[in-house]
């Protein structure tokens, strides 16, 4: 019998795949994280919450290793992210050494409290960006 936390990545997960993902990758500002499917070599967006600081951004996936954003990072960390509707070229770097709680206090507050929320395994991701 699936625990809690299974319970809950599959009913978030399915929410964000068919209701919340397909909203908000079309909106202009909306930040995004395109890798590159690991199984179809295709590109894959995935709308987030970051910020950048200098010449990294910093993220903190909710679903942590289970996520497939990092799973494709693992595979490809090549990586691209639209801020602010301009998009930058970078390597993606999971850090699980990091502690994401902390990491969340710096990230903008209404994402991260979702990602507290909904999260079921948090894992912070630093993106060196080319530009």
């Amino acid at each position: 019998m699936p625990g809690f936390a299974d319970l809950k990545y599959r009913a978030v997960t399915a929410l964000q795949r068919h209701v919340v993902n397909p909203v908000q990758r079309h909106m202009p500002l909306q930040t995004l994280l395109e890798t590159t499917g690991r199984v179809s070599g295709l590109p894959r967006r995935t709308p987030l919450g970051g910020r950048r600081i200098g010449d990294s951004f910093w993220l903190v996936s909710e679903h942590g290793e289970r996520s497939q954003y990092i799973r494709n990072i693992r595979a490809d960390p090549r990586v691209r992210v639209r801020i602010r509707g301009r998009w930058h070229t970078g390597t993606a770097h999971p850090l699980p050494d990091d502690d994401p709680r902390a990491r969340l206090r710096t990230l903008p507050r209404l994402n991260s409290s979702a990602v507290r929320a909904l999260g079921t395994g948090l894992l912070t991701v630093r993106v060196d960006l080319d530009d």
